[in-house]
């Protein structure tokens, strides 16, 4: 998608993309300084004026992603990379409801918690504080830019964001906007910088520059992950895989069941929210799963199956019309990202859990069930970052959790899991509060 990617870059340019991104750490660093002093007004008068922006350019950001997508069109870019890199008057309507969002969240910094006296007279507590510096490396999304900016703004961070190539003209007018926000407030423009090169070296300087970067967020297909994973230096947030399943319990509502199924798969397709594994318990699927295959066959889904499924639906009087490829093992380790669905039928709830523990990616798991002793054991037991009763998959994302963006998934254990909004752009400090204690 990127004819630079293919090339193999000189030292001259490596140390040319090194020079340039260090300089910009530098710039990122100080600036960082200044806003984790900013207040929250001046923050918040900030993010007011780049919606306001935001809404003003509306026409100048679609010429500029016309000119995008026409571009990563002609290189052969798929539907769904497509979809993701495209801005329409609803996707921009979205980042200006997500900007408005962020400004009514609480500012988490400077908050202080878990404040208690210790016996020998200090308090303890801790502090809330930024991150510091955070590098974000994303494919296609341009939404991405605005979302991590006033988030980054708010949590008093600042950012280097390396979008992809295929949308880099959006991502030039939308960085633009954003530092005539700061600088509206009189804080630094340099507080989110967008790299304006394409080099695939600036991906490696910025994962090995931890005297600049404190934190990478990558955002992007697997074989990016993977390569910043095996490379990096600096401290990554991040999930690999977006597997996600439905599990159809024998207790479920059929009609629930089949607008949540057909949510959760065909809302969009190129998302790591999409369910990509459709589970049955077999005594409801006669129930609902000729319904669903409809829906499927109507819109185009192809559909793997293991052979249970396979029987039932070769007993439908409509069976023939239909078209099934058996499921391999391969198809439930597979995040589609794509109108394909596996489909396979599961005893009971212990069975659907061990498939989920066996082929998930920890990311989004849901089950549809009126047995709330079963949903609350679903709840417990599913080691994802979203579990969900009798909801699509599609709200696992942090618009919809009320974080008015996210910067990115993770399903990592550690500092941050599922959507990661202002809160986990920020870390903490121990605090100790005294009035002359010295230790004995």
């Amino acid at each position: 998608m990127n004819p630079q990617a293919n090339t193999t870059p000189t030292d001259t340019q490596k140390d040319s993309v090194r020079h340039y991104l260090a300089e910009m750490g530098e710039r990122a660093r100080q600036a960082s300084r200044e806003m984790a002093n900013a207040g929250v007004q001046q923050k918040n008068d900030c993010l007011h004026r780049l919606a306001h922006l935001i809404d003003e350019h509306r026409s100048a950001l679609k010429k500029a992603n016309r000119n995008d997508i026409a571009r990563a069109t002609a290189s052969g870019c798929d539907a769904a990379f497509i979809d993701r890199l495209t801005l329409c008057d609803q996707s921009i309507a979205t980042m200006v409801d997500g900007i408005h969002q962020i400004i009514a969240l609480a500012d988490p910094i400077g908050e202080i918690t878990q404040l208690r006296k210790q016996p020998s007279g200090i308090s303890v507590g801790h502090m809330r504080v930024p991150l510091g510096v955070i590098g974000i490396i994303y494919e296609s999304r341009p939404n991405v830019t605005i979302d991590a900016g006033a988030l980054c703004i708010k949590a008093g961070n600042a950012t280097i964001l390396r979008g992809g190539s295929e949308a880099i003209e959006t991502n030039r007018l939308l960085a633009d906007l954003i530092g005539q926000a700061l600088e509206s407030v009189s804080l630094p423009s340099s507080a989110v910088q967008v790299v304006d090169r394409t080099d695939r070296e600036a991906v490696s300087a910025m994962i090995t520059m931890p005297q600049y970067i404190d934190v990478i967020v990558p955002r992007g297909g697997k074989s990016l992950i993977e390569r910043i994973m095996q490379e990096a230096k600096v401290p990554v947030i991040k999930h690999l895989d977006g597997i996600c399943h439905v599990y159809i319990d024998n207790d479920a509502c059929p009609e629930k069941a089949i607008r949540i199924a057909d949510n959760a798969k065909t809302h969009r397709y190129g998302t790591c929210n999409t369910m990509e594994t459709l589970l049955l318990a077999h005594s409801i699927a006669p129930q609902v799963l000729p319904t669903l295959i409809e829906i499927f066959r109507t819109k185009g889904v192809e559909l793997r199956v293991c052979p249970e499924t396979r029987q039932l639906i070769e007993r439908l009087p409509n069976h023939q019309s239909i078209t099934l490829k058996d499921a391999t093992e391969d198809d439930w380790h597979t995040e589609y990202l794509a109108p394909i669905i596996s489909i396979r039928l599961v005893a009971d709830i212990d069975a659907a859990m061990a498939h989920i523990a066996t082929y998930g990616s920890k990311h989004t798991d849901a089950i549809v069930t009126e047995h709330h002793a079963k949903a609350m054991r679903f709840l417990r037991e599913v080691d994802s970052a979203s579990v969900m009763v009798n909801a699509s998959t599609r709200f696992a994302d942090g618009f919809e959790y009320g974080l008015g963006a996210e910067i990115g998934i993770s399903n990592d254990k550690i500092h941050a899991r599922g959507p990661v909004g202002l809160d986990g752009l920020t870390t903490y400090k121990w605090i100790v509060l005294g009035q002359g204690e010295i230790r004995e």
